[in-house]
């Protein structure tokens, strides 16, 4: 299951991670954010072990979603030992995502 982040757990779940980091930004009234849900959820699976894969609720969590100008949803970030290292806006489909973890690990 995706790990829930919030703007209290970022720092400590995602920027101080040793492993690659995807980040869901998304929100509960999203169309498209519901077809993505289901693809972080099997990467989440995927991944167990070598990255963490989680989801920030833009809704109740705006500090980290304003700092990295997430804009539209769903936005997919992935972080690599704090840096921000890939972006994908939009529905992808879930090779895309798997290939910016692949590219780390």
């Amino acid at each position: 299951m995706a790990l829930e982040i919030t703007d209290a757990t970022f720092k400590e779940v995602v920027l101080d991670s040793d492993q690659p980091v995807l980040v869901d930004f998304w929100a509960a009234w999203c169309g498209p954010c519901r077809m993505v849900g289901p693809i972080i959820e099997e990467l989440s699976s995927d991944y167990e072990g070598k990255a963490v894969v989680g989801k920030v609720d833009v809704d109740a969590n705006q500090e980290f979603a304003a700092k990295y100008g997430v804009r539209n949803i769903p936005t997919v970030l992935v972080f690599h030992k704090g840096e921000l290292v890939g972006r994908q806006v939009g529905v992808a489909p879930k090779s895309t995502y798997a290939e910016q973890l692949d590219a780390i690990l």
